[in-house]
């Protein structure tokens, strides 16, 4: 796997998965992980080391303590250090397996970081390369405002003073929740899709033209607010434009693309009299309704095809 330029200390996530720590490599919860994957060493434990990737984290599992356990103290201690000799982040035993004295012995010789946990391996792994992919995917930051609404979340863009946090302060008073404002922090997920947050700095804060910076949290309460949340939707919001055609069925199906992800996008036109804040929990309805199947523009499509039909057949007779 390709590095993604981004990286996370061994130490962040020694305390997240709350490993044990047999041996203490130097500076080790400052070493960097710079990749996604993770590697079981049984074939390098055995002498191959092609295609070997010493930034990755090394597991060893119940498997590669069998295998090892074959060995005479002798051939392991050679093992050990031919992979140890790599300058490898660190390497994870699983199920609370006791270390050989050989692996001890080759990690305190060339300076490994050496950690245990109780979980089984492929669990572990699992849990470990979401993690990395949570630390190390790709992130951007947009403009915009980003709302839970229903269940659903719904990034709203729009030129500045268009009314996005005019819209966003209604839906809160409506019981929505504001994940963020102004700055929306976008990463993709390891399951293909995008997660926004706010930065750490402006987090639960808000800019409201002609009243300044308000705090969402103290003025609406916890109930208001949320950490992160998926994007199912992007709302873009415009002035309106009496020359442009807007999309009056629901049947192009826009989507917007975000981190190489491709999400439902919506263009609403603002002029003074419209309720953008029902228009956009409208939107958030009808989005998770075609989720589940059901799409009106195009049930109505349908019913009025067959109408015209009949009444062609009709007039034929």
């Amino acid at each position: 796997m390709a590095e993604r330029g981004k990286s996370v200390k061994l130490g962040e996530i020694i305390r997240e998965f709350q490993l044990e720590i047999l041996n203490k490599g130097p500076n080790y919860e400052d070493m960097p992980l710079t990749t996604l994957d993770v590697n079981r060493p049984g074939l390098p434990l055995s002498g191959f080391f092609e295609h070997f990737d010493s930034r990755r984290l090394l597991v060893i599992g119940l498997t590669e303590h069998t295998y090892l356990s074959g060995m005479d103290p002798q051939a392991r201690r050679e093992s050990f250090d031919r992979l140890l000799a790599h300058p490898v982040p660190g390497l994870i035993i699983t199920r609370e397996l006791e270390p050989f004295p050989e692996c001890m012995e080759m990690a305190i010789k060339h300076e490994r970081t050496v950690l245990r946990t109780k979980e089984h391996t492929s669990a572990f792994m699992s849990r470990l390369i979401g993690s990395l992919f949570n630390h190390l995917a790709p992130q951007i930051t947009r403009s915009g405002v980003m709302m839970e609404i229903y269940g659903e979340g719904v990034l709203i863009q729009g030129e500045s003073g268009v009314g996005k946090s005019e819209v966003a302060i209604e839906l809160i008073q409506r019981g929505h929740r504001i994940i963020a404002d102004d700055a929306v922090e976008i990463k993709e997920t390891n399951h293909g899709t995008l997660m926004a947050t706010a930065p750490e700095l402006i987090r639960h804060y808000m800019e409201l033209r002609g009243i300044g910076v308000v705090d969402v949290r103290r003025l609406f309460g916890m109930s208001a607010i949320k950490i992160e949340q998926e994007i199912d939707m992007v709302i873009k919001l415009e002035p309106w434009d009496n020359n442009a055609v807007y999309d009056r069925l629901g049947l192009e199906g826009a989507v917007t693309e975000i981190l190489g992800v491709s999400v439902p996008c919506l263009t609403i036109p603002v002029k003074p009299g419209r309720n953008l804040a029902s228009i956009v929990e409208v939107a958030a309805i009808n989005n998770r309704n075609r989720k589940m199947g059901h799409n009106a523009a195009l049930e109505l499509t349908r019913k009025m095809d067959e109408h015209f039909k009949k009444l062609m057949e009709e007039g034929e007779r």
